[in-house]
């Protein structure tokens, strides 16, 4: 079961743990629409030290307003980035941490 469904408005966590992790600075604590639910894997923040992967996490494609990543951006203002992003970093936007 997957936390998230297409078209909830999530927020990633603004943390920055030591170690190899899969979400880009540049969405932390950023605000998104989950676009895609990809799937489950195996945790790669796991993988990546050799660990089993497990549990296993929901991967979900967030896309994002590109004026919202970046503050100078001056583009159209429709642009967008789209972002895979595991659950374990995701929360309901507007939700406390």
């Amino acid at each position: 079961m997957t936390l998230f469904r297409i078209g909830d408005t999530v927020t990633v966590q603004d943390a920055y743990p030591l170690g190899h992790v899969r979400t880009p600075t540049f969405v932390r604590g950023k605000t998104g629409v989950v676009v895609a639910v990809a799937g489950v894997y195996p945790n790669p923040e796991e993988l990546a030290y050799g660990r089993p992967g497990t549990p296993a996490r929901t991967l979900y494609r967030v896309t994002f307003r590109q004026s919202d990543l970046w503050t100078d951006y001056r583009g159209p203002a429709l642009d967008t980035a789209t972002v895979d992003i595991f659950e374990h970093w995701l929360e309901a936007a507007g939700a406390q941490g």
